[in-house]
C-alpha cells in the first residue's frame, strides 16, 4: 500500500509526520501548519478513499497503514521522523512506533485510544457506508467531532471533508478501526509520547482512552485541552499547537542521519 501525501517546509529539516483522523483530509492539520514547518519539514498523508486519494483493491488494517507512513519516510530519504496522528492518524502512528521503533523518534496522539470500543458499532457503520453512502455519518459528524459551542460555518469545512470520503475507503478505514487493539502493548512504545485529549470528546474522552495512553506508555505527558472535543487540534488550534512545539522542540530537534 502506498499512500498519498504531501511535504512542506525546509527539504533539510527534521521531518515530521502528520495523520489524520477518519471522515478528514491532511488539511485537519492545517491549522498546526505554518508554526510547524518553520522549524521542520511536513509529511501530511492521506487516508484510503479520503481527500482524492485511491481506494486499495482489498482490506487493510491499521498495521497495513502503519507499514505504509514507514515507507513514506523512505520516500523521504527520512532514517527517523516524529509522527503525529489525531483518532485513526493517532492509532496508526503509535502502531508504526511499535512496528518500527528505530525509526519513530517522537510520538504525539491526539483524540485517539489504544482501542476504539467494539468492532460491532465500526462494521455497523462501515456496512451502513456501503450501502448508503457517506451524507448520513457526514450529517452527524459535528456532534462527535464538536462541542456544542463551536460555530457550524466553522464546523463546515471540516464536514465538508467527510462528504467527499469515497464510500469504500470510508468503510474500510471502519473496518480497521474495529480491528485496533493495542491494549497490553503500549508499555512496549519507546518513543517520547504527547498525549492530547479533548476534554469534551464523546468518542475517545479522557476518561478510558487518553488517561490508559498516558498510563502505559512509559515517557509520556498527558495534556488536556477544555472547550475541545474530538477534533481538538481544529477546535482549539493554538493550545494544541503550543503543546506540540513545545514536545517537539523538546524531543525532535533531528539529526544530520
Amino acid at each position: 500500500m502506498k499512500l498519498v501525501h504531501r511535504l512542506d517546509g525546509p527539504d533539510d529539516a527534521p521531518l515530521v509526520v502528520l495523520g489524520p483522523s477518519l471522515g478528514t483530509t491532511s488539511a485537519l492539520w492545517d491549522p498546526q501548519l505554518p508554526a510547524l514547518v518553520r522549524h521542520w519539514r511536513v509529511l501530511r498523508y492521506e487516508l484510503p478513499g479520503h481527500g482524492g486519494a485511491p481506494v486499495p483493491d482489498g482490506p487493510f488494517g491499521v498495521a497495513d497503514l502503519a507499514d505504509a507512513v514507514i515507507g513514506l519516510l523512505d520516500r523521504a530519504g527520512a532514517a527517523r521522523a516524529a509522527v503525529a496522528g489525531v483518532s485513526l492518524g493517532g492509532a496508526v502512528a503509535m502502531t508504526a512506533a511499535l512496528r518500527a521503533p528505530e525509526r519513530v523518534a517522537s510520538l504525539a496522539l491526539l483524540c485517539t485510544s489504544p482501542r476504539f470500543g467494539e468492532p460491532g458499532p465500526w462494521r455497523e457503520r462501515a456496512a451502513l457506508v456501503r450501502r448508503e453512502g457517506v451524507e448520513r455519518v457526514a450529517t452527524s459528524a459535528p456532534s462527535r467531532w464538536f462541542t456544542p459551542e463551536f460555530p457550524p460555518a466553522a464546523a463546515e469545512p471540516f464536514v465538508a471533508m467527510n462528504r467527499t470520503a469515497a464510500p469504500d475507503g470510508y468503510a474500510a478505514c471502519c473496518d480497521a478501526l474495529a480491528g485496533h487493539d493495542l491494549t497490553g502493548r503500549l508499555d512496549r512504545i519507546t518513543a517520547p509520547t504527547l498525549v492530547v485529549a479533548g476534554a469534551q470528546d464523546l468518542p475517545t474522552p479522557p476518561r478510558g482512552h487518553a488517561d490508559v495512553l498516558a498510563e502505559h506508555i512509559p515517557d509520556s505527558v498527558l495534556t488536556v485541552v477544555d472547550h475541545a472535543a474530538h477534533l481538538a487540534n481544529a477546535e482549539q488550534p493554538g493550545a494544541v499547537t503550543d503543546a506540540l512545539l513545545h514536545h517537539l522542540h523538546r524531543t525532535w530537534k533531528g539529526t544530520a542521519e
